[in-house]
Order: C-alpha cells, then sequence, then structure tokens
C-alpha cells in the first residue's frame, strides 16, 4: 500500500514553472524602456501560482497596453509555457 501512496505523491510535485518565468521575463523586457528593472516574483497561494510582474516608473503604461491588450496577450502566452511545465499559473502587474 505504501507503494500507491508514494506514486501518488510524486505525480503530485509542484512545478517549478521556469519555462514560464523565462517566457514571462523575455516577453516584458522587450516591451519596457528599462529591461534592467524587470522583476518576476514566484508566489506559491496555496492552490493557485502567481507570478507577480515588477517593472520600472513608467513602464507599467506599456506592459498594460490598450485596454489591457497586452497584458492579456501575455497572461496567454504564459499559460501555455506553464503547462508545458505541467501546471496552471497566474500573471498579476504590480507597481
Amino acid at each position: 500500500m505504501s507503494d500507491v501512496a508514494d506514486t501518488v505523491d510524486a505525480s503530485e510535485a509542484t512545478p517549478d514553472f521556469t519555462t514560464a518565468k523565462a517566457v514571462l521575463t523575455y516577453v516584458v523586457q522587450q516591451l519596457v524602456e528599462d529591461p534592467s528593472a524587470v522583476e518576476i516574483e514566484l508566489d506559491d497561494r496555496g492552490r493557485k501560482t502567481v507570478l507577480n510582474v515588477h517593472v520600472g516608473p513608467g513602464d507599467m503604461g506599456r506592459v498594460i497596453g490598450k485596454r489591457g491588450r497586452v497584458a492579456q496577450s501575455i497572461r496567454t502566452v504564459v499559460r501555455a509555457a506553464a503547462a508545458r511545465d505541467g501546471g496552471d499559473v497566474e500573471v498579476e502587474f504590480l507597481d
């Protein structure tokens, strides 16, 4: 019976989201004026993993875009990368 428990624990391992984080970092750095100010922080809030994006002053508008279209596109691409990592992730843009 312990063999079954070991396999269940191994299958429920939390993904590290390295691909999603790398994709998010690359895309955001390409959009902003100051790529060195971009910081991506992984926040694991239990059931949902969140990638928090911090950019330099004045660059938030570039990342959000008109009517949030750029931000929504970034979220879509990062979710696809997270699926490759084996999990689900949300992206939040913070000041």
